[in-house]
């Protein structure tokens, strides 16, 4: 009896530190979770529904979790991005010695919901940008649409460790970001290996038949881009001349063609010949392309989301057009945009109408900067360009009874006709700059490599073609053709408004994948990196 009395006391007392052993734990989960729900009361409403999502568990109790999370932070660099405004240099670290250190509940707790918006931010980033455009660029007038994160979604991803495959789907999903992706990547092995040589500055040009220390750097230079390598996949592309040179030294046709093709991605006349503007475009080290690249990313970021089915696109930096037609077609043409100081700006807005054989009221600064100081040079200049003059309400005025120093309040209209700076056609849209797409008489503009001569709007080549599209597209019932040789001026609305975007890139990946490099016409490369770089504040 006594045995078995001694035996129950045994069972009772393991049952009692069974019991008390798991009280603890019970207390300090339930404790974790009470404090979370505590301090998300100073947290912003995204993080309180991530945690409600989970019923306020913890995120990052498991070191493994934190591990995985910190080590898909750095894949981050391969879109611009520092990893370690994201503390992917720490993370591990703190959360050892959190545990090691048996920290307190509150420490715990805390620890947790910092992690928490180090994910949803770096979320935020990869999907919207990083930075607000509206504070880097005064002008930028492109409606910014909050980031829209599915919380229920990325808590699971925590729990399963998914971290790569979120950051994935948080990225436009458009091509040109994943090339400019690779393009960076490319970039970083090269800067890797050393960078590309440096050509020396001297005034002398070399071209075809130069035998010169100089081409064999320059050789080596495009070699390190691929664009050599892209010349001797075409054997027979060059008759006569020989892919392998003997003597590096030598400036030869394949040599010539590298060099064209590198003078087209950077926007400059092909005439295979490596001047001034050559030599300092493949003298530009190849860590000011990578940062080039970064913040083209960012600018991508900013628009290459929710973007409509069908959109026209004005890449400004880039002089050319696109339209994202309904039917998933691309039209695309060159276009002129506006000069350094008249700059062509960026925004968004929708295509309502078009005016058909316009005529042309003289804006105020080009009226004050160009057209008053012709006049005064020549008074037929207003005769010659089929121009007249204007009171504030219409009524023509004489204009040899002006007194064109002192002109005072008028208004110089120019009549339609093959002369009239819009040509046939002006394609509208709201928007407080006056800005629109048009015709232009001046067609000779189009063979430029770089094409900054507006006072802001934007001239389109084949803009007749262009326009049939758009109307054809929206279900209007017009004929361009028709409408311009009657050479009456008249409205004509789309159906349905088009978006249009105006957008200033200065890298982005050609046909071939290859990567176009613009020159910064505006300079607003500078202001955007300055801001990428500046160290990110959580």
């Amino acid at each position: 009896m006594r045995s078995f009395v001694a035996i129950l006391a045994i069972v009772a007392l393991m049952v009692s530190v069974s019991a008390s052993a798991e009280q603890p734990r019970e207390v300090s989960l339930g404790s974790l979770e009470a404090e979370i729900a505590r301090l998300l009361v100073e947290e912003d409403a995204e993080l309180g529904r991530f945690y409600a999502a989970r019923d306020h568990r913890l995120a990052w109790a498991e070191h493994q979790q934190v591990a995985a999370f910190a080590e898909a932070l750095q894949t981050l660099e391969g879109d611009g991005l520092d990893p370690r405004d994201y503390r992917a240099d720490r993370l591990v670290a703190e959360h050892r010695q959190l545990h090691e250190a048996g920290a307190a509940m509150a420490e715990q707790a805390r620890f947790d919901l910092q992690t928490s918006t180090l994910l949803l931010t770096a979320l935020r980033h990869l999907q919207r940008g990083r930075l607000d455009p509206r504070r880097v660029d005064p002008q930028w007038e492109i409606p910014v649409a909050p980031a829209q994160l599915d919380l229920e979604s990325i808590s699971r991803a925590v729990d399963g460790q998914r971290f790569e495959q979120v950051f994935g789907e948080a990225r436009p999903a458009y091509a040109p970001y994943e090339r400019l992706r690779s393009g960076l990547a490319r970039y970083r092995n090269i800067e890797r290996v050393g960078g590309w040589p440096m050509l020396p500055e001297e005034p002398r040009v070399l071209r075809q038949g130069d035998v010169d220390e100089a081409v064999g750097r320059l050789r080596e230079r495009l070699a390190m881009e691929g664009e050599l390598e892209v010349m001797a996949a075409y054997p027979g592309a060059f008759p006569g001349a020989e892919l392998e040179t003997p003597d590096p030294r030598r400036f030869d046709a394949p040599l010539e063609a590298a060099v064209k093709r590198f003078q087209r991605r950077h926007l400059l006349e092909a005439d295979g010949i490596v001047g001034p503007q050559t030599r300092t475009a493949l003298n530009v080290p190849v860590a000011a392309r990578i940062d080039q690249i970064r913040l083209n990313l960012e600018r991508a970021r900013w628009l290459l989301n929710g973007l409509p089915e069908a959109f026209v696109l004005v890449d400004i930096a880039g002089y050319r057009l696109s339209y994202f037609r309904p039917n998933g077609e691309i039209w695309r043409s060159r276009i002129v945009v506006g000069q350094p100081y008249r700059r062509t700006p960026s925004l968004r807005s929708e295509i309502t109408h078009m005016t058909v054989n316009p005529t042309w009221t003289v804006p105020p600064t080009i009226l004050r900067e160009d057209v008053l100081p012709a006049i005064r040079r020549d008074p037929s200049y207003l005769q010659r360009q089929n121009m007249r003059v204007l009171s504030p309400s219409g009524q023509r005025l004489d204009p040899w009874q002006i007194d064109w120093w002192n002109p005072g309040n008028v208004m110089i209209r120019q009549d339609p006709g093959p002369h009239n700076a819009l040509g046939q056609v002006v394609i509208r849209f709201p928007n407080d700059h006056l800005v629109y797409l048009h015709d232009t008489p001046a067609q000779g503009l189009f063979a430029r490599e770089q094409r900054a001569f507006s006072s802001g709007c934007i001239r389109v080549q084949g803009v007749l073609e262009f326009a049939q599209l758009l109307i054809d597209d929206t279900g209007s019932d017009q004929n361009m053709r028709a409408l311009t040789a009657s050479g009456q001026t008249r409205n004509v609305p789309l159906a349905i408004p088009m978006p249009v975007i105006l957008h200033y890139w200065t890298v982005h990946p050609g046909e071939d994948g290859q990567l176009v490099f613009r020159p910064d016409i505006y300079a607003r490369d500078g202001d955007l990196l300055r801001a990428l770089n500046r160290p990110l504040a959580l």
